[in-house]
């Protein structure tokens, strides 16, 4: 039977999507391993008066990492391996905190920005953390189109890779929503950047809160990120704890275990009432997510 142009379209992607699943049911993915959940959290959601006493409050309620900021992370090293010490936390990943724009139309804010992140990744590495966590320009930090600055932004980064690889850790992209940042809002894109550039320390992230506003599928763009996702952020659609509004993350879970994720998922998310009751909540309900995630 002749297949016509429309037939071809439709029916064949759907085909082979069909015989990917059914092989995968099969037998599973041959060259991934078994995904892991590992829950962590930014700094700033988790109560306490000090570092100290927030690592102590997350491995109680049974976190596996802390993230933390970079903006004068040099100088607060030996406070954060004080604040996990004796726990089963680690440092998941290091959040921005550097100065400049990457795509900034202004080569001298471009330099700074190098600079700056190249300061930041010894102390990243030193905390093992999985990588260090840029946004190539937020709304308004540039005048460049998308084909200058993505340009510009593949120049740069086999030099922070470098940088990046020297001190044992990675460079992080994290795709925006498009209220945020007009350029990179897509994990496809981020992982079609990191492929160009072909780096081992250049990866990128997922953040759930962008995704829901982004993405067409969790699932999808999970698989689409591939083996250069390190990190996830995770939210509800309305960037509050996760189980605080009706945002599902199996699907996001279903990608993540289909490409074998073995990093942390960090909460960045506001608290509705009292953090000490809601998040123990929140991170049971994201291992219920979690196995209800089947493949």
């Amino acid at each position: 039977m002749r297949m016509n142009r429309r037939d071809f379209m439709f029916k064949a992607p759907l085909a082979g999507a069909g015989l990917a699943i059914a092989a995968k049911g099969i037998s599973g993915i041959t060259d991934a391993p078994r995904a892991v959940l590992k829950l962590s959290s930014q700094e700033g959601v988790i109560p306490g008066q000090n570092l100290r006493e927030k690592a102590r409050r997350m491995d109680k309620w049974g976190f596996d990492g802390l993230e933390v900021w970079g903006g004068g992370l040099p100088k607060r090293i030996e406070e954060v391996k004080d604040a996990i010490k004796g726990t089963r936390l680690r440092i998941s990943a290091v959040c921005a905190g550097y100065k400049g724009v990457l795509i900034s139309d202004d080569k001298s804010v471009r330099e700074q920005a190098v600079k700056s992140i190249k300061e930041i990744l010894p102390a990243a590495g030193d905390l093992e953390a999985t990588g260090l966590i840029m946004v190539p320009a937020f709304n308004g930090q540039t005048k460049l189109d998308h084909v200058e600055g993505r340009k510009i932004l593949v120049d740069l980064l086999p030099e922070l890779g470098e940088a990046a690889r020297k001190a044992g850790t990675r460079v992080l992209l994290e795709p925006l929503n498009r209220g945020e940042a007009w350029f990179l809002r897509q994990l496809a894109d981020a992982a079609a950047i990191c492929r160009d550039v072909n780096h081992p320390a250049v990866c990128m992230m997922g953040d759930f809160y962008h995704m829901g506003i982004e993405e067409t599928s969790d699932l999808g763009a999970f698989i689409s990120g591939g083996k250069y996702v390190h990190h996830v952020h995770l939210a509800s659609r309305k960037r509050n704890l996760p189980g605080q509004d009706k945002r599902s993350f199996r699907g996001g879970f279903q990608g993540l275990k289909w490409i074998g994720y073995q990093d942390y998922c960090s909460f960045e998310c506001g608290v509705i009432g009292a953090r000490e009751v809601e998040i123990p909540k929140s991170l049971a309900f994201l291992r219920k997510e979690w196995e209800k995630a089947v493949l």
